[in-house]
């Protein structure tokens, strides 16, 4: 299992995105289809607070959406942030 998981749509551009930016830092996150099971939207939404997609989370921490993640990446702490999650994975 990864320690990335990613709530997502197959229509959001956002979403892939998201997935494009993270496999090019070499991460393989597990996708959680919302639109697949209701239930599973319910669960990101409890867990985030939010409605839309995607929903990051990097082992624990809870990145929000893609225009988050951008800006982790763009600070650099999206580096450190993978790299603590996959030690304690």
């Amino acid at each position: 299992m990864s320690a990335v998981k990613i709530y997502m749509t197959r229509s959001c551009g956002y979403c892939r995105m998201a997935l494009n930016l993270l496999e090019k830092r070499g991460v393989d996150p597990e996708r959680i289809m919302v639109d697949a099971e209701p239930g599973l939207r319910r669960k990101m939404m409890e867990l985030s607070g939010r409605t839309s997609v995607p929903q990051i989370f990097i082992g624990e921490y809870h990145v929000g959406g893609y225009d988050d993640l951008v800006d982790l990446d763009m600070d650099g702490e999206l580096k450190d942030l993978l790299k603590k999650a996959s030690s304690a994975a």
